[in-house]
């Protein structure tokens, strides 16, 4: 992709997390288990000379240097299912992924309301392999000052590896639908920041991706050329994110033009990076906000709408 919208971003999703300034500290970890991942086909990216590698940080998770994609299910308990699937595509800006704020607990939180979901953790670009390398990695590719990354000239070029696993996702979901209680034509994408950016990429360019349903999760919301058949939009966004804040209202007024439905939650505050944290402000109800649409687009099952 574009590496200056890259770079910005990817420190911008470092340093956006909830001000928790005792836990701000990235800590290097062991790879925790994960039993129920699913390699995708896609292969290991190519020339990557470092391997993945995770770390902790304000309470939470992150992966990096990601060069296997992998599928994790969450699945609702048996008989509870709607049909419904969503694939979770966490942010990171390309270069870390947060895999449980964005990840891990907004899709368990998805099965519990009887949907189906899929955490994608998808190849992303090198960093060094030290904790200590990379932090100085990102300061030096960065301001300090907030800046919204200009958008790639070639969505379907820039992020051409990503693309290519979230179509894997989908193309797997879709072939183990009967065994996961999934219908194949039920299943959407959610996508948080880069994970946002991924979302609508492979809407506008993933080819027999086919997205049912979207969720934007404060990724950037410029205009695009909205396909005729654009699936319903969710976008979730806080007004003071440092980074696409102050960007306008384009991507509202593609859907719109289009005829296509969409959902805006502008929230007063909440920053950037705010997934499944609990806040004290109004932008923590963005998951209760995105169960409802779910619900009245008729993904929810029955006894919960």
């Amino acid at each position: 992709m574009n590496k200056a919208g890259c770079v910005a971003l990817a420190l911008a999703c470092a340093l956006a997390a909830p001000a928790m300034a005792q836990n701000d500290k990235m800590t290097p970890i062991a790879t925790p288990a994960q039993p129920a991942a699913i390699t995708l086909n896609t292969g290991p990216l190519p020339g990557a000379t470092v391997q993945e590698s995770w770390h902790s940080q304000y309470n939470s998770v992150f992966a990096r240097n990601v060069t296997l994609a992998t599928l994790t299910p969450f699945l609702p308990a048996a008989g509870k299912g709607s049909g419904a699937a969503v694939i979770v595509a966490p942010g990171g800006g390309f270069r870390t992924l947060s895999m449980e704020n964005e990840g891990w607990q907004v899709a368990q939180a998805l099965a519990d309301k009887g949907v189906a979901a899929f955490v994608l953790k998808y190849r992303l670009i090198q960093t060094p392999a030290d904790m200590d390398g990379f932090a100085r990695s990102m300061a030096e590719m960065f301001s300090g000052t907030a800046k919204r990354p200009p958008p790639p000239p070639d969505g379907a070029a820039a992020y051409a590896p990503q693309i290519a696993d979230a179509r894997a996702a989908f193309a797997l979901v879709r072939a183990r639908a009967g065994e996961w209680h999934v219908d194949p034509k039920r299943i959407g994408m959610l996508g948080f920041s880069a994970g946002a950016m991924l979302t609508m990429a492979t809407t506008l360019h993933g080819q027999d991706a086919k997205p049912a349903f979207i969720g934007n999760i404060y990724g950037p919301i410029t205009a695009v050329t909205a396909p005729a058949d654009a699936p319903p939009l969710f976008i979730a966004l806080a007004a003071d994110d440092p980074f696409f804040g102050n960007s306008g209202y384009g991507l509202v007024d593609s859907w719109r033009n289009a005829k296509r439905p969409v959902e805006l939650h502008l929230f007063e505050q909440g920053g950037h990076g705010f997934g499944m944290y609990q806040k004290t402000t109004t932008s923590t109800g963005w998951f209760d906000s995105y169960v409802r649409w779910l619900g009245m687009h008729g993904y929810l099952p029955a006894a919960n709408r």
